[in-house]
């Protein structure tokens, strides 16, 4: 390559665009600077004359609020200045070296006094600018305009004056000019113009001495791209002459040439794949052949509870802690599909592991992608799926067996024998109808599930409603079972559904009554607590073990299974109270100790006054 002239190299090029770029940053910084400084003279201008207007405002107020006598004929004080003279001696007594014009006027536009010495014949005559009619109004007002009389701007503004009363008495018409203003700015510009010219002397100095030092590494690259040229990456470049940045662009390009289709194509695909693993709600880890971890997203990390960085490099099965010398990766992606269970004594975690396996050019494996997913609930709702499948069976074969055994008794032959016949009708009939609310409860759990049914609600006194239920119980109760009643005598307001609620309280007091002793008293508490009440029901019966008291909510617990079946229950009663109460969000609990008895409580929100007083 021939050697490049200082006229054609990149010297004076770079030169020429310094000089270029300071030029610009001195424009943009001049004109930013003048208008900053025009606004900010301008605002200290309009401030000092803004500081005259209200000194003399003040004391041209303090002159129109002093009692005068309505003709001169009746003062009592003949040496008492009139209101003219008044105003005209505050006017003079304000610095007016750049008001053009200064008046004041009167509430009916009559000009009462005047800076303008050669113009005293205005005084007493009535001013005509829009301006004076404005602030008259108590519209304060003002403009800034280009006057061609004096050849300069000019501030025009019109300022109301009070009287004692704080009506409007009358105004302050002022014209000034803005000239001292703009010739000030004008020095300034003038200086930092000759201030921008020895910065661009000096600038292009120094610039010659710059680019001489950039030229020799320029070289330099260009011989390091020629290399590079021969077949290793780097970046495109733009081609604007033949100057030593042009050469190297040219050996840049003969590069780009063989590497640009394929970069092109691993770019995109990189792109995509880095899209994916960033935006996926499942996690997804990426190991070599051995199983060793080569990626990782962050939902995985979240999952496993580890840090991305600590676990590439590490064998998968020790970040999943399972015993690498039962199993291997390539075991577990034959599988497709494994389940770690993360869980421990206080939470349950299981995670589903999808594998699927990456070949290379020759079909071999070459690595293997996990995709992690969150299967706790899911596996836990199919857990109680089959629990619940289970119990309806096992709930429905006990009352089928022994019909069908006490039938088969009546078949052969019993249904002949008078004292036999009635009781295993009666027991029939019995199952029968236990079978019969077992499945009206399933209906009914099922409506809930699928929020197929209604609440009719209404404003209730809670504690009325109570009582009635109660008197109810209280009148078939058994008598070696007691009420004891402690319930506030005062209003207490809800929003429920009356028939809902009384089928909770029934089952939540039939519990009570069946398990309680003989001499055993059931206690019916409720109280306030601010925004909702807490009503509760307690009995003296066996109890419940501690790490059971929760599961009475559950379809078809039973505390005392052989004695709930013997007392007709279905073991959803609780179940069916417990979605009720949450229907009209609230909360169903119990506490128990064994051999002391059990308490239910039920809380329910209390109606709002805006709620209450409109029903």
């Amino acid at each position: 390559m021939h050697k490049i002239g200082f006229f054609r190299s990149i010297q004076l090029k770079f030169i020429l665009i310094y000089i270029l770029l300071l030029l610009v940053a001195v424009q943009v910084i001049g004109s930013y600077f003048a208008t900053k400084l025009e606004k900010e003279l301008i605002t200290n201008f309009k401030s000092s004359v803004n500081d005259r207007i209200e000194l003399m405002s003040y004391n041209l107020e303090q002159v129109f609020k002093k009692e005068r006598p309505e003709t001169p004929e009746d003062s009592q004080n003949p040496e008492m200045p009139t209101l003219e003279q008044e105003v005209q001696s505050v006017i003079d007594d304000i610095d007016t070296k750049d008001f053009t014009t200064l008046q004041v006027v009167n509430s009916q536009g009559k000009v009462l006094g005047t800076n303008d010495t050669l113009n005293y014949d205005i005084v007493g005559k009535k001013s005509t600018e829009d301006i004076v009619q404005y602030a008259l109004g108590g519209s304060d007002q003002d403009k800034t305009f280009y006057d061609p009389q004096i050849d300069s701007r000019v501030l025009v503004k019109a300022v109301h004056i009070n009287d004692k009363n704080g009506d409007v008495a009358g105004a302050i018409y002022m014209v000034v000019s803005l000239k001292s203003v703009y010739d000030q700015l004008q020095n300034i510009s003038e200086i930092f113009l000759k201030a921008s010219i020895l910065a661009i002397i000096i600038s292009a100095i120094l610039g010659i001495l710059v680019a001489r030092t950039i030229t020799k590494p320029i070289k330099e690259m260009r011989r390091q791209a020629q290399t590079i040229a021969r077949g290793d990456f780097s970046q495109n470049v733009n081609i604007y002459g033949t100057d030593e940045i042009g050469q190297l662009a040219v050996s840049f390009n003969d590069m780009n040439d063989r590497l640009r289709h394929t970069y092109a194509i691993v770019e995109e695909e990189q792109r995509k794949l880095t899209s994916v693993l960033e935006n996926m709600s499942d996690g997804v880890i990426a190991t070599d052949v051995n199983g060793i971890v080569t990626l990782m997203n962050e939902p995985a990390a979240i999952l496993l509870g580890k840090s991305p960085e600590d676990c590439k490099g590490r064998y998968l099965l020790d970040i999943v802690e399972m015993n690498k010398e039962q199993l291997h990766v390539a075991t577990m992606a034959d599988h497709g599909s494994v389940i770690f269970d993360f869980g421990d004594e206080e939470n349950d975690l299981l995670i589903r592991a999808k594998f699927s396996t990456v070949l290379d050019e020759d079909e071999d494996t070459a690595a293997y992608i996990l995709v992690l997913s969150d299967v706790t609930e899911q596996e836990k709702i199919e857990a109680e799926r089959r629990e619940f499948v289970s119990n309806v069976s096992h709930e429905l074969r006990t009352p089928l067996t022994t019909m069908r055994s006490y039938i088969e008794a009546l078949t052969d032959g019993a249904w002949q024998d008078e004292s036999i016949a009635p009781r295993f009708l009666q027991v029939t009939q019995n199952e029968t109808e236990r079978m019969i609310r077992m499945v009206n409860d399933l209906l009914q759990l099922s409506k809930m599930d699928s929020r197929d049914y209604k609440l009719e609600q209404e404003r209730v006194d809670f504690i009325a409603f109570f009582h009635e239920v109660i008197d109810r119980f209280e009148m078939n109760v058994p008598e070696h079972i007691s009420f004891s009643r402690e319930l506030p005598p005062q209003r207490m307001f809800v929003w429920i559904d009356r028939d809902k609620m009384i089928q909770v309280l029934d089952n939540v007091i039939s519990n009570a009554i069946k398990y309680s002793p003989d001499g055993g008293k059931i206690y019916f508490r409720a109280i306030k607590q601010k925004h909702r009440i807490l009503a509760s029901v307690e009995d003296e019966g066996m109890g419940i073990p501690y790490d059971k008291v929760d599961k009475v909510f559950e379809r078809f617990y039973r505390a005392d299974k052989a004695r709930s079946r013997k007392l007709g229950g279905t073991g959803l009663g609780l179940a069916i109270s417990k979605e009720l109460v949450e229907a009209h969000q609230g909360d169903i609990w119990a506490k128990s100790r064994e051999g002391k008895g059990t308490t239910v409580f039920i809380a329910l929100p209390l109606m709002g006054r805006d709620r209450g007083a409109g029903k």
